[in-house]
């Protein structure tokens, strides 16, 4: 117990926002390339690692294979059992975390440095060697199937489902993380370990650390961590084509207010034109209560606690997304007004003003997300895993207010288009049709 509050308590230590970090690439004896962060001064580290290819690699009849995979890589492996892998972890004071999206299975560690090599050696039987015990698939399987069940009633889960199935119709993207309950009731042991060497294979790496630890001991430790696990083909996401077009869609459910989602295609996140695309979406809605969406709906009209738009940057495909609820007889009036904006904002651009409003929160806010080894780890593997140099971050601020007020303006003028935006409305909403 003391050694978890020795942890938590240099979690807190490491959050001191930094604007500068040294980014080392790493290459392992075995050919591992990672990106490293040394922290010596205090004795932890942060451990991220990246699997491209995720649950959108799962075969349409085995939905949810990764999903649930993921979720019993830590329910025993080798000759523990899910108890014994527990209380040693426990002892150690190390924290795993497994998680898969729909292109990318991510990893998680956090250990001391005196506890590094058993933690690792625990973490590497995880990776290498999962049980996939029938009674913990059984448990996982009924957990999974009560969070199936769960957002079969949520408003905002409903509205993401039909949407993305509007959107990408029966390609990967459309189908859930969790399956269906046809499919997870029908997912075996052998389907578990079909999808652990389907995702884990070393041609889709990517590896961050941060913390107290050297470049010339990260080399061995990655070869010792990762270097037996297969080396596999990469996983590649089939191609879609987007079949949403403007208009509006209800699904009815008895509810008192309405969720709404709304977009259409977007702009992918190695265009030349992404970055007055970043600007010019918070402005319309991406930047809380200095946005125009926010504006308009809430603080002028009251029509909603919230509402935001996002960028949505997929190796296949690209959103522009935005989201809204109100009641239902005020949902409308709340549409017309995101429908007015965005064709403002499409025809007319911005102002010098706002640009410059944003370019001041975005640049300002940008050193706020390096508040921690944990984080800064997650952040180096996301930059890998988008393509991005390895000294983004010193340029990033520099490309942000390098964007034109013309630039901008030029970029609305395509790529907002609001006779193509289409509203999946999840309730009982007046005034629609």
């Amino acid at each position: 117990m003391i050694r978890f509050f020795l942890i938590a308590w240099m979690l807190v230590l490491t959050t001191t926002a930094r604007a500068e970090v040294t980014i080392q690439e790493v290459t392992s004896p075995g050919g591992i390339k990672a990106w490293l962060v040394e922290e010596p001064s205090i004795p932890f580290v942060a451990l991220e690692i990246a699997f491209k290819g995720g649950a959108a690699l799962d075969p349409a009849d085995k939905q949810g294979a990764s999903y649930l995979m993921t979720g019993l890589i830590e329910e025993g492996a080798g000759d523990l059992d899910a108890r014994a892998f527990a209380k040693r972890q426990e002892e150690l004071a190390a924290s795993f975390g497994f998680d898969v999206f729909d292109e990318t299975m991510t990893i998680s560690a956090r250990f001391l440095t005196e506890n590094q090599d058993q933690a690792l050696d625990l973490l590497r039987t995880a990776l290498i060697d999962p049980r996939f015990d029938q009674d913990a698939l059984d448990r996982v399987r009924a957990q999974i199937l009560s969070i199936i069940a769960s957002d079969a009633k949520d408003p905002g889960s409903i509205a993401s489902r039909t949407f993305d199935e509007m959107a990408y119709g029966t390609h990967p993207y459309a189908a859930t993380l969790e399956g269906t309950p046809e499919t997870v009731a029908a997912l075996t042991r052998e389907d578990m370990f079909a999808a652990h060497q389907r995702l884990l294979v070393k041609e889709n790496l990517f590896v961050g650390v941060v913390g107290d630890i050297s470049a010339a001991e990260l080399g061995p430790m990655l070869d010792r961590l990762l270097g037996d696990l297969p080396q596999g083909a990469e996983g590649t996401v089939p191609p879609v084509k987007m079949a949403l077009e403007g208009g509006v869609t209800i699904v009815d459910l008895p509810t008192p207010q309405s969720v709404a989602l709304f977009g259409h295609r977007g702009i992918d996140r190695d265009d030349p034109d992404f970055f007055p695309a970043f600007l010019l979406n918070s402005i319309l809605g991406g930047r809380g209560l200095e946005s125009r969406l926010t504006r308009e709906v809430r603080e002028k009209r009251g029509l909603t606690y919230g509402i935001g738009t996002y960028l949505i940057s997929k190796e296949e495909a690209n959103l522009v997304l935005g989201q809204v609820a109100s009641a239902n007889d005020r949902i409308a009036q709340a549409i017309d007004l995101v429908k007015v904006e965005w064709a403002k904002m499409a025809k007319d651009g911005v102002t010098a003003e706002e640009l410059a409003a944003a370019k001041l929160y975005l640049t300002g806010a940008y050193p706020l997300r390096f508040d921690g080894n944990a984080t800064i780890a997650g952040i180096l593997v996301g930059m890998q895993r988008q393509g991005l140099p390895i000294d983004y971050i010193p340029s990033r601020n520099d490309k942000v207010n390098a964007v034109t007020l013309e630039d901008v303006n030029r970029v609305a003028a395509y790529l907002l288009q609001p006779d193509n935006l289409h509203f999946v409305v999840v309730g009982q909403p007046e005034g629609l049709n």
